[in-house]
């Protein structure tokens, strides 16, 4: 094993350049003068990272046109990697999720002796199942987040690690919802909704809209309502401009960032399939999930479904513990109701949200690992094979 290890990443979103950055943390901890290079976020800068590309550059979902608009940018960097990679191998190269962009660039490493790891295992177990041959050409071994993944690659002869989720060691057992309201200025004596519509361009395009106008039905029927939204620095002047169409107003607070603060803070959160999801179990909060595409790229999706949930909580405790609405049934009408039965939960249903916090807590204690360690430990037994 390497005494200065150099080690290559991609991490192809926001969540991924958080995932990178905690791993990162038990790299260094291993490997002190290691050194790290390849496609990240600030998350993985603030670590020593070298960012020969923004992680932002491939932050695109769906299929068809709103893929195919970005194909020729995202081929010509992953291109353009690959050929200075096995110009100059790193010990290790790490692919955080973004299968669609790592797992090919993992086979061509593969091939040349380079040891390739992925860090969150592909939803083979919720669409796509087909991929699951593409990991075994691709990986020396996957590091998983769900404690079920590991058995589920091995009878596919994948090795595998659980490592948990890092997320679960981000937040707080015990969330500080009076302290998070301070911090944003927010009554203690008024209801909180936090609406993410998600960290992509593609995915707020689809729904802003729609959960502002669900907002505006929420204020209707609940005046005292107060919403904050999370934005990240590249989507916040459109979300700022809907917030303005729609006449929210000071009803409304755009956040720079403060996803965490935004989901302590709040009674209920409208939001966004995705990552962001698992972040509100773990704050136990109840939310509506939401997800709209287009038109093209849901019906593909929605022939491509294994599972009857989309929503993590929901695939984690396997069943529809929150309320998910898809595509036209995310519908403002729709959407407002269900926040609105949150809302009416608190005072008229506590045992609801009772039975909610405490199911998200038994899944955040499972969740809990020390992830830096288990991560470094399981590359340290790749780089020893």
């Amino acid at each position: 094993m390497p005494n200065h290890l150099k080690a290559a990443l991609v991490a192809g979103e926001a969540s991924g350049d958080l995932l990178a950055g905690l791993l990162l943390d038990g790299m260094k901890e291993r490997w002190p003068d290691m050194t790290s290079v390849g496609i990240g976020g600030p998350q993985m800068a603030q670590r020593g990272f070298q960012t020969w590309w923004p992680h932002d550059k491939l932050s695109v979902h769906g299929f068809g046109w709103e893929v195919l608009r970005r194909y020729r940018e995202i081929v010509g960097i992953r291109s353009q990697l690959k050929a200075r990679l096995l110009t100059n191998p790193p010990d290790v190269f790490i692919g955080v999720d973004a299968p669609d962009f790592n797992l090919d660039l993992e086979s061509a490493l593969r091939q040349q002796g380079i040891r390739t790891v992925h860090f969150v295992c592909p939803s083979i177990w919720a669409w796509r199942p087909e991929r699951v041959e593409k990991i075994k050409r691709s990986v020396d071994h996957v590091l998983c987040i769900f404690p079920f993944e590991p058995a589920l690659l091995a009878q596919h002869g994948i090795a595998a690690t659980y490592v948990g989720h890092p997320l679960a060691n981000v937040i707080p057992l015990q969330p500080d919802r009076q302290q998070a309201r301070r911090q944003l200025g927010l009554s203690d004596q008024a209801p909180v909704v936090a609406i993410l519509p998600g960290s992509r361009g593609s995915e707020v395009k689809h729904l802003v809209d729609v959960f502002f106008q669900a907002a505006d039905l929420i204020t209707k029927a609940q005046p005292a309502t107060q919403f904050i939204v999370p934005a990240v620095p590249l989507l916040k002047h459109r979300i700022v401009t809907a917030a303005q169409q729609y006449g929210l107003g000071a009803r409304l607070q755009v956040l720079d960032g403060q996803s965490h603060t935004a989901l302590a803070a709040c009674d209920v959160t409208l939001i966004a399939s995705g990552t962001a999801t698992l972040e509100a179990a773990l704050f136990k909060r109840p939310m509506v999930i939401a997800y709209r595409m287009g038109a093209l790229s849901w019906q593909i999706m929605r022939r491509k479904k294994l599972q009857p949930w989309v929503g993590l909580p929901n695939i984690l405790c396997r069943e529809f513990v929150v309320p998910e609405l898809l595509q036209d049934a995310a519908s403002p009408q729709a959407l407002a109701k269900e926040v609105l039965a949150w809302l009416d939960a608190q005072t008229q249903q506590p045992e609801r949200i009772r039975a909610l916090e405490q199911r998200f807590s038994a899944l955040h204690i499972e969740l809990k690992r020390d992830t830096p360690t288990l991560a470094a430990d399981a590359i340290a037994q790749i780089l020893q094979g």
